[in-house]
């Protein structure tokens, strides 16, 4: 099995600059794909940024030009670089990862969520 942890979440500013890690553990063979969410309360689980395992990304419309997702497969760690910042973009950030782990029983497949940091950016 996977387990995800996130860091790097904060306070900033409007304007300011904000990085997120999340660091992937276990028995991992590969990483296929991750994407960072965001939640507020009340709100649905929104799909900020997404990777693949051949290094395409994707983003919201809200954050294009404004985030940056990059992954390192030798560490098992993704990034969301965060600029602009603006204070829509408080949320709790999720770390999502798929891919495969060595398993008792042999090569298996995992799906896993980190518990989420929080972000938050000041008028």
């Amino acid at each position: 099995q996977a387990q995800l942890a996130e860091s790097g979440g904060g306070l900033v500013r409007t304007g300011g600059s904000l990085s997120v890690s999340c660091a992937a553990s276990g028995t991992i063979i590969q990483i296929n794909h991750a994407a960072w969410y965001r939640q507020v309360p009340g709100k649905g689980r929104e799909l900020v940024a997404d990777i693949t395992s051949a290094g395409t990304t994707k983003y919201a419309d809200s954050v294009k030009g404004r985030f940056t997702i990059s992954r390192d497969n030798a560490e098992n760690t993704v990034t969301l670089q965060m600029n602009s910042l603006k204070p829509e973009d408080t949320a709790v950030y999720y770390c999502y990862a798929e891919g495969y782990y060595n398993a008792p029983e042999g090569l298996n497949s995992f799906g896993s969520w980190g518990p989420g940091t929080q972000v938050t950016v000041s008028s």
